[in-house]
């Protein structure tokens, strides 16, 4: 039996019980695929993130994720997560972290500040996909409890990701936003039509000149009725409103905080930084705040 450090953090907030909550294993080497989706589901949490150590040179050791019923490829909040558990463990000052993931070596930054952290990540390459045709379009509509009333005109629904995909819906109102109550056994049934789990609800309606938008995200197909707070939600959104053309940037960053979890009382921030190259996305980060709720052993 090996006693392994396990932290519970809040990511995307200061305050303890807000956010988005994620699981985060230390020292995971050793541990199975089936260990792994085990330990997941009794967390519980949308994602559990499993740290292993660097199997080669020029990285700093190697992050897989499990939701509660599948591993995904990447996750936005449970990076940020792992980082802040490397450096709340280590005690650790400001420094780049380059670790593997399924999408690729990718850069965490961790930012020390009055003995506390923030962290950074650099997401995979941003794509876009064409938009949706009106059939689906409509589907997707339909099943998210939305008209065509309540959609952006500007928006179309498509495709975007930096690793883990989500679709894109842009609304007008963020009363209709909290209101909303998909049919998730509908929204299951299109991912498995259109190869994507997740569905990205969006509004510009925020009466604070600071944020930007307000969002929720849908996942069940992969056991996520709905997520709090997402970076892979809020780093593609940020690529898909500059290559839409509907956020015209003055300079070649776009950057943005988006806010969500409102409806779910889990209300976090993120910060999405857009590096733009020939008027595309070229690079995209999340910034993010974290707070600890427990660090505790696993004995397995």
């Amino acid at each position: 039996m090996k006693n392994r450090i396990v932290y519970q953090i809040d990511s995307f907030t200061r305050e303890k019980f807000k956010g988005n909550p994620a699981g985060v294993v230390l020292h995971a080497n050793g541990l199975s695929d089936l260990q792994m989706q085990q330990i997941a589901r009794e967390l519980n949490n949308s994602e559990t993130a499993f740290l292993f150590s660097a199997d080669q040179q020029g990285i700093d050791g190697e992050i897989r994720y499990f939701t509660p019923t599948t591993e995904v490829p990447s996750c936005g909040h449970a990076t940020i997560a792992t980082g802040y558990a490397l450096a709340m463990e280590k005690k650790m000052g400001s420094c780049v972290l380059k670790m593997k993931t399924q999408i690729g070596v990718l850069p965490i930054e961790i930012h020390e500040k009055e003995n506390d952290y923030s962290i950074s990540m650099t997401q995979g390459a941003f794509s876009l996909s064409p938009e949706f045709d009106e059939k689906t379009t409509n589907a997707i509509v339909s099943s998210l409890g939305l008209s065509e009333t309540d959609r952006l005109n500007n928006c179309p629904i498509q495709i975007a990701s930096t690793g883990h995909s989500k679709v894109m819906i842009g609304i007008k109102s963020r009363k209709k936003l909290n209101a909303l109550s998909p049919k998730m056994d509908a929204l299951k049934t299109i991912s498995s039509q259109i190869g994507c789990n997740g569905y990205f609800v969006f509004t510009f309606d925020s009466n604070d000149k600071d944020i930007l938008t307000y969002g929720r995200m849908f996942a069940p197909a992969i056991g996520i009725d709905e997520d709090p707070v997402t970076g892979n939600a809020n780093g593609p959104l940020g690529g898909y409103l500059i290559q839409n053309e509907i956020i015209k940037p003055h300079n070649n960053l776009f950057e943005f905080t988006g806010r969500q979890g409102e409806q779910m009382g889990r209300l976090g921030e993120i910060n999405v930084q857009v590096s733009i190259e020939n008027q595309v996305p070229s690079t995209i980060k999340i910034n993010g705040e974290a707070v600890v709720i427990f660090r505790t052993e696993l004995f397995l």
